[in-house]
Formats: structure tokens, sequence, C-alpha cells
């Protein structure tokens, strides 16, 4: 299972996704992985996650900062 920390930011990262009207084909074409990669990342039943360097290409392809997928206090 995702830690607290890691559910947080695939929430985030999801809803902000979801919002541009971004599929998981487009970020996984854009991120260079599969889409089943990203949809094992948004399910809760995994333990997979996003690493830093995926995060910090979401944040350009979504056009926001990293900020926007790390919470303001520690869970």
């Amino acid at each position: 299972m995702k830690s607290a920390i890691e559910s947080y930011i695939v929430k985030k990262v999801r809803q902000r996704r979801n919002k541009l009207k971004i599929s998981q084909q487009y970020l996984a074409d854009c991120l260079n992985v599969s889409r089943s990669f990203i949809k094992s990342i948004e399910s809760p039943r995994t333990d997979k996650a996003y690493n830093v360097d995926h995060l910090n290409e979401i944040a350009k392809i979504l056009k926001c900062s990293m900020r926007e997928f790390i919470p303001e206090k520690p869970l």
C-alpha cells in the first residue's frame, strides 16, 4: 500500500490531470511510460508511486509547480 504522502501526491496529480482533461495515455506518452504504469500508480491497491523525476516532468506537463502536489504540513 502507498504511504499517506504517496497517496496524497497521486490524488493531487490525478485531480490536476482531470481538471486539464489530460488522459492517462497522454501523460504516459509524455513521461515515456506505459498507460498501465499510470493506471497502477493511480490505483489505491498498489504500492507504485511517482518518483521525484516523474513529479518534475508532470509539473511541466500540467503547467504547475511541484509544490501543488506537496501538502503544506506534514501528514
